[in-house]
């Protein structure tokens, strides 16, 4: 380097302050959910309008429902070869909360893709963590393309998988087949 480069170029030496040092604490508190990763812009804002219409809908006349705890829970993962829906439910099978691509804004042959399962079951974890879900055994059913993703997308939105179930429905033998064509 000549000798005005080596000028404009200054090496600034900060000091680095140690966790007790700092007002703030290390680890960030908060919705984990957004920690994670944010859901895409105009599914946000569906999922928000979608919101504010349930408030205002709501009757007035209405009991106020007791806060149900649920930590311990089932996971639904009904994967085919044209949609995805997840459905969260207690152990005894009532619907905490689920989502379907369709719900989620995506069209067409978008709904069966792997991305489409992996929101989808952001949004479906983030409603039933209301209910305080942390632990799920998951039940998949059908062969399409988001299975796997969807799975993957319960435990990284936080949820704990204990197990995992194939029943999708295989037939023994059902129905007759269609007679031989002839050409």
């Amino acid at each position: 380097m000549t000798e005005e480069k080596k000028q404009d170029v200054e090496i600034k030496e900060e000091k680095i302050p140690t966790a007790a040092e700092m007002d703030e604490p290390i680890i960030k508190t908060g919705n984990p959910l957004n920690m994670v990763e944010e859901l895409p812009e105009e599914i946000r804002k569906k999922l928000e309008k979608s919101k504010e219409d349930r408030k205002t809908n709501k009757k007035k006349g209405r009991k106020k429902k007791t806060d149900k705890r649920v930590p311990v829970g089932v996971a639904h993962v009904k994967a085919t070869y044209n949609n995805t829906i997840v459905a969260l439910t207690d152990l005894s099978g009532n619907v905490l909360s689920w989502s379907s691509a369709g719900m989620a804004g995506f069209k067409g042959p978008k709904k069966s893709t792997p991305y489409a399962a992996q929101i989808i079951t952001r949004i479906a974890v983030e409603k039933a963590k209301e209910y305080g879900l942390n632990e799920v055994s998951v039940m998949v059913k059908g062969v399409g393309t988001g299975r796997e993703s969807a799975i993957r997308a319960l435990n990284a939105n936080g949820l704990i998988i204990t197990s995992i179930k194939d029943i999708t429905p295989i037939p023994h033998n059902g129905c007759r087949p269609k007679k031989p064509r002839r050409v």
